[in-house]
């Protein structure tokens, strides 16, 4: 455990309220949940913004060390994630964006979670449409199998077209230089091969009846996780006994839980996890 994640749950657990647990996606870090963390602090709840195995702290320490982040998979990061959650308290509300989003079903789905909003969620195995857009925005990965075990960067323009295709060029550059940092391949490749691979670790049990609430929130205009992926995975996630919902924020890209409308997506999430937790 390291000291960010052990103070924040040494506080949560000493604040008596709700945890909420926010959960990153690729080429970000648990910073990028600061303004979500004080929005949901404000609103009674305890936030921890969980790192991934090895995260560095900041922006450009991850840049100048990429290499922390290779070889990081599905199931490595959901098992750490597990043992993080399971030192708090009580059992929070999970809120993840983007792989984050499918970690946060697979939390729930190992019935870790009292509520959970899955944001432009990755998708896992049975989630079978695959978009253009969403090939296009995984390109700078899978183009090269090399990838799988390498920390990949994204350059401005990939970024521009993965995150902030629905912001203004000034946003979408402000955002790359606050935001983006390398990421591991192989969790994209896994996510790409999931259907054809009975053993994947990007795979959510979709039943378990304690796996709790849950909505997917889906950005109009995303290109990375369009409708047609979001949607796959709330029509899977509608075998659940549990509440399951869906809704989609519109005229928002990939982008949408840290360009300039992001309280507007906040606000979404803690409306759903208010009728529960």
């Amino acid at each position: 455990m390291s000291a960010h994640d052990e103070q924040q749950i040494a506080a949560a657990n000493a604040s008596g309220k709700t945890p909420v647990v926010f959960v990153h996606g690729l080429w970000l870090l648990p910073s990028s949940w600061d303004r979500w963390a004080a929005y949901f602090e404000e609103a009674g709840y305890a936030a921890v913004s969980l790192s991934w195995p090895d995260d560095p702290e900041t922006v450009e320490e991850a840049n100048t060390h990429p290499e922390v982040f290779a070889g990081k998979t599905v199931g490595q990061v959901a098992d750490h994630l597990a043992g993080l959650i399971s030192n708090l308290d009580q059992k929070p509300v999970v809120i993840g964006h983007s792989f984050g989003g499918l970690l946060t079903q697979i939390l729930a789905g190992r019935g870790l979670a009292a509520a959970s909003v899955a944001i432009d969620p990755a998708p896992f195995r049975g989630v079978l449409p695959l978009p253009v857009s969403a090939l296009r925005a995984s390109a700078p990965v899978l183009s090269n199998p090399a990838n799988r075990h390498r920390a990949v960067p994204l350059t401005f323009e990939q970024f521009r077209y993965a995150f902030a295709n629905a912001v203004s060029e000034e946003e979408a550059k402000d955002l790359f230089e606050t935001f983006a940092v390398p990421a591991p391949g192989a969790p994209i490749f896994q996510a790409a091969t999931a259907n054809f691979n009975p053993w994947t670790e990007a795979k959510v049990d979709t039943e378990n009846p304690d796996r709790g609430p849950l909505l997917i929130i889906s950005g109009e205009k995303d290109h990375t996780v369009p409708w047609a992926i979001a949607n796959a995975s709330f029509k899977r996630q509608q075998h659940n006994p549990g509440v399951t919902e869906i809704t989609e924020i519109p005229n928002r890209g990939h982008a949408l839980t840290i360009d300039s409308g992001w309280q507007e997506v906040a606000e979404t999430a803690l409306t759903f996890l208010r009728r529960f937790v």
